[in-house]
């Protein structure tokens, strides 16, 4: 292998601001620490937190690269001592903890996983962030098991796509929303067993259309305080809403709390960048056991919407804020 390069290009955010802040500059290869490897980034996924980084509303943590960008695939080009069993050669997709919109990237060794058999840069870089996230939230926070029923809202996002295929791939019934009915016919090839025209449809009364009255056991919600009163009031007994996102706000004022105790709710959520890299590596672990062979059988697949070039990002942002993508927008890196 040819020796590794003391710069490379990078997409800078300069003090934030609207999708034209993101500019590509030269800048130092990073090194890896002892339990890091080093990629060559071939391909990177763009999504929400990315766009809330860029504005100055989702700051990396302590010691993490200031350059956007949570998930990557490509060629391990160096490993610390500690960054078994990856070495040099290897091709990994990661949940990084920045620094993806770059031609080189570091990533924890627990944080890494191969690239799923059939698989090329792109779509193995398409997995991380949302599956990651998914099922964290979705199988661990929301509990969700075979025979149940979920909400998702959102359906045709990056987590949406994703949530929608495992919720059925695991043996769960799927109502999922869109805003569109172009979406919501996408929701139904995907597997969603009730797609809702959230313009169109009160949700809550689609859910208990949707379930004889029942109602869901969990709900996977992006949205946030626009929601939640609507959310409690489609749970079912014992039902589980999992908040990831605050798309609707964070302030939710004059709701109803009752349903949390005559139901039995949990109101529950998550971030994925402030974990540690232990239990990264523990989802990431779960994946590779249980979703990985999916992704392999072709159950489950991410379903990309748009290739940009590295030097286009600021596009993918502007199409992302945009809404108007089904899956997966992505930046290709090099070949």
């Amino acid at each position: 292998m040819p020796p590794l390069p003391e710069t490379m290009t990078l997409i800078d955010h300069g003090a934030g601001g609207a999708p034209e802040v993101l500019v590509p500059k030269t800048g130092p290869v990073p090194q890896p620490k002892a339990d890091e490897v080093l990629i060559r980034v071939l391909a990177t996924g763009v999504n929400r937190p990315d766009v809330a980084q860029r504005k100055g509303e989702y700051p990396p943590p302590p010691g993490a690269s200031p350059v956007i960008g949570l998930e990557t695939a490509g060629e391990v080009v160096a490993a610390g001592p500690e960054a078994g069993p990856w070495k040099v050669g290897d091709k990994v997709c990661a949940l990084t903890n920045g620094g993806a919109y770059a031609e080189y990237c570091t990533a924890p060794a627990p944080q890494c996983l191969p690239w799923p058999a059939g698989y090329d840069a792109i779509k193995a870089a398409a997995l991380p962030e949302t599956f990651f996230t998914v099922w964290a939230n979705l199988f661990g926070h929301g509990r969700l098991q075979a025979g149940e029923t979920t909400l998702i809202h959102g359906g045709t996002s990056g987590i949406g796509v994703t949530a929608i295929q495992l919720a059925k791939a695991f043996g769960a019934t799927v109502i999922a929303t869109a805003g569109s009915a172009e979406k919501c016919e996408a929701m139904r090839r995907l597997g969603a067993d009730h797609a809702v025209n959230y313009r169109e449809q009160d949700f809550v009364e689609a859910v208990k259309q949707a379930t004889g009255g029942r109602l869901a056991d969990v709900v996977l919600d992006m949205v946030g305080a626009e929601y939640f009163a609507r959310n409690l009031r489609c749970l079912a007994m014992d039902g589980r809403l999992v908040i990831i996102a605050f798309l609707g706000g964070f302030q939710a004022e004059k709701v109803d709390l009752r349903p949390i105790m005559t139901r039995r709710l949990t109101v529950t959520g998550s971030t994925m960048r402030p974990r540690t890299t232990a239990q990264k590596g523990a989802i990431a672990a779960a994946l590779r056991e249980k979703v990985w062979p999916l992704l392999e059988a072709g159950t489950v697949a991410p379903p990309i919407y748009k290739v940009f070039p590295l030097r286009e990002a600021a596009a993918a942002h502007a199409l992302m804020e945009s809404s108007r993508h089904i899956g997966k927008i992505m930046l290709k890196v090099a070949d």
